[in-house]
C-alpha cells in the first residue's frame, strides 16, 4: 500500500524530526486550524487532485464509451485504486503531532482508504486473470508492472498494519515501530513513482487494447501524471525520510 503514515503518540517522544509533518514549514496545515479533510486540497495537494482526477476521467470516459465486457472492470478498478492511493497519501501528509487524537484520526482514515484501494487492486488483478483464460501471462510491460504493483501494494499494506497496529506484538515495542516509519514512507513513495504511475500510464496508452480502442492521448496522461508527482512530491519533507533536517 503506497502510504506515508505515523503511529499515534501514546507517550512523548524526544526525537522531534521523526514527528515533523511531511509538508514543508511554509505550508504546514494544523488540525487545530482546518478540518482534516481539507488536507486533500491544501497547498500542492490541489495540483495532485487535478492530475489524478483528470487521469481517472480520461480512463473512465473512454472505457465506458466501449461495449461493456468482463475486461471493462479491470481498468475501472485499477484506476479507482490508484485514485484512492493518492487520497490516502494526501489525507495524512501534513498532519501534526500536537493532538494525538487528531493524528490517530488521520491515520485511521489513511488506513481505511488504503485498505479499500488494496482490495480494488486485487479485484482488478482477479478480473484480468479470469479474462486472460488460457492466454499467456506477463507478455507486456503493463502486465509486468501491474503484477509488481499488486504484490508491492499488498506487502506495503501488511507492513503498514504491523508498524502501526502491531508494533509491540511483531516488532517488540512501539519504539521499534517508530524506527521503521521512514522505510514505510520511502517504500510508499517509491512504489507510487516507479510502479503504480508507470503501470497506469502504460495501461491507459500503450497496451494493444488502449491503442486499438481507447486512443487516450499520451500527452494528456503524462501531464496528469506529472501533476500528481509534483503535487505529492512538494509536500514531502526530507526529515520524514531520514534525510536530515
Amino acid at each position: 500500500m503506497s502510504s506515508t503514515t505515523d503511529i499515534p503518540e501514546e507517550r512523548p517522544v524526544a526525537n522531534s524530526s521523526e514527528n515533523d509533518p511531511l509538508l514543508d514549514h511554509s505550508g504546514d496545515v494544523t488540525q487545530d486550524e482546518r478540518n482534516i479533510w481539507f488536507n486533500l486540497i491544501a497547498d500542492s495537494a490541489g495540483l495532485a487532485q487535478i492530475g489524478i482526477w483528470v487521469f481517472a476521467a480520461l480512463v473512465w470516459s473512454n472505457i465506458l464509451a466501449q461495449p461493456i465486457i468482463l475486461f471493462t472492470a479491470h481498468p475501472l478498478l485499477a484506476s479507482s485504486a490508484l485514485l484512492l492511493q493518492i487520497q490516502g497519501i494526501l489525507i495524512l501528509q501534513p498532519t501534526t503531532i500536537e493532538k494525538p487524537s487528531q493524528k490517530r484520526t488521520g491515520a485511521h482514515i489513511h488506513y481505511t482508504i488504503q485498505l479499500i484501494s488494496t482490495i480494488l487492486f486485487l479485484a482488478a488483478f482477479t478480473i484480468i486473470e479470469i479474462n486472460k483464460g488460457s492466454h499467456p501471462r506477463l507478455t507486456s510491460t503493463h502486465s509486468i508492472l501491474g503484477l509488481l504493483t499488486v504484490i508491492f501494494v499488498v506487502l506495503q499494506s501488511l507492513f503498514g498494519v504491523v508498524q502501526y497496529f502491531l508494533p509491540e506484538l511483531v516488532l517488540g515495542s512501539v519504539d521499534n515501530g517508530k524506527k521503521v516509519y521512514k522505510y514505510h514512507r520511502w517504500s510508499g513513495y517509491v512504489a507510487l513513482l516507479v510502479l503504480e504511475i508507470p503501470a497506469a500510464i502504460w495501461g491507459a496508452t500503450q497496451t494493444d487494447y488502449s491503442i486499438a480502442m481507447l486512443h487516450i492521448p499520451l500527452w494528456a496522461v503524462l501531464t496528469a501524471a506529472a501533476a500528481v508527482i509534483i503535487g505529492v512530491g512538494a509536500r514531502i519533507r526530507k526529515q520524514k525520510l531520514g534525510l536530515g533536517n
